[in-house]
């Protein structure tokens, strides 16, 4: 067994609000090290059983608020990556894609494993309850399963043909998918649906990837697509189409949304991102989408061989980029690496680290602000 140091590094948040009467342990900075893995993707917490969940790229911890570790599943060869936990049925959702191109080569490398996947990128289901203990097995011991998303593996694996004649490979620079999280529909019905953000690729020499991509699916029949996951043979189960699609114009990205979370306090959704890397843009790492407004069938800036779509409006909050004035955000510098809203303004941020022991993961409590020069403010 390896020997986990999880320390719980202050004292607890005493306040009135909602946050700390559901949470009475909830501390203000929490670190775990020492796992065998990559780098921390994502968190997510279970308010109402106290459980907190990150995921290591190739496995998945389950610690108490206290800081006690109450399992892991291992043995995921593909990236696990943002995770968002599901009141309304008690299990654990997260992006887990399975591709060829340098960050699955990297993950396969790093498990040692000489074996090439089919492309996939599906949301992977854990039924939390049965992870008690650690080392469990992602495969043999029956705790995920796993719904395809056919959109995103066909954006992914289309060639595009723009005015000028040049082909591109990856509709909207699509890369996979990463960001995950339960909000209302963009279509003003008021349904809580499953929101996935596009993984993009930062290109300098393309315009067609200067939009986040988000879909929209309705969980509640996916009974029907959940299937136990199996990597010795991938399944392709999953719906056809999402319920809706969506774009953002924030400028390119480097690999899009990292995580996504929506915080019903605030009515916004929270895109945190790798900085892009082109010049004409401010490249913030945090962008906000303004929940209260519809998406409108607007053009997209750059996108030649699809002149329209569902666009989505940025919240007015954050700093405006001098070169492109309806984009806002900051350049914030946690939250790519984990991000989740408690309740009442306050969201968990995560610093991704690395020691001799292994990888860790440092969660900091932080309060949302939302002014022009800053984001967060960290509860002290």
């Amino acid at each position: 067994m390896k020997k986990i140091a999880l320390l719980v590094l202050s004292a607890l948040v005493v306040a009135t609000s909602t946050v700390a009467q559901q949470l009475p342990n909830l501390p203000k900075k929490l670190h775990t090290e020492g796992w065998k893995a990559g780098h921390v993707q994502g968190i997510a917490v279970d308010t109402k059983q106290e459980y907190l969940y990150l995921s290591f790229t190739t496995m998945l911890v389950k610690m108490d608020m206290k800081g006690n570790v109450v399992g892991t599943v291992k043995g995921l060869l593909g990236h696990l990556g943002c995770l968002e936990f599901n009141d309304e049925d008690g299990r654990l959702y997260g992006s887990l894609e399975y591709k060829n191109d340098a960050i699955g080569k990297g993950i396969l490398r790093q498990e040692g494993v000489a074996k090439q996947f089919p492309t996939g990128f599906y949301v992977a289901i854990f039924d939390v309850d049965k992870i008690d203990r650690l080392d469990m097995d992602a495969e043999r011991d029956g705790v995920v399963k796993s719904v395809l998303l056919k959109t995103v593996v066909s954006d992914f694996e289309s060639k595009v043909e723009t005015q000028s004649g040049k082909t591109l490979e990856h509709r909207f620079g699509c890369s996979g998918f990463d960001g995950i999280s339960f909000g209302p529909a963009f279509d003003g019905s008021g349904k809580r649906v499953l929101t996935v953000a596009y993984g993009i690729y930062g290109d300098n020499n393309r315009t067609d990837n200067d939009h986040q991509v988000l879909l929209q699916y309705d969980v509640k029949d996916w009974a029907q697509y959940a299937t136990i996951h199996s990597q010795n043979n991938l399944h392709r189960n999953g719906p056809e189409e999402p319920e809706g699609k969506y774009f953002v114009f924030t400028g390119n990205t480097t690999w899009g949304v990292q995580n996504l979370e929506y915080d019903k306090d605030s009515n916004l959704w929270f895109l945190a991102c790798y900085a892009g890397k082109k010049p004409h843009f401010a490249n913030y790492s945090l962008y906000c989408v303004d929940g209260a407004k519809r998406a409108k069938n607007k053009p997209l800036r750059g996108v030649d061989y699809q002149r329209k779509g569902a666009l989505l409006s940025l919240a007015k909050c954050g700093t405006t980029d001098p070169q492109n004035k309806k984009i806002r955000g900051w350049h914030n510098k946690l939250g790519a690496c984990g991000l989740c809203a408690l309740g009442d303004g306050y969201f968990y941020l995560t610093k991704a680290g690395k020691s001799k022991s292994g990888r860790s993961a440092t969660l900091y409590l932080a309060r949302f602000v939302g002014n022009e020069k800053q984001a967060f403010e960290m509860v002290k």
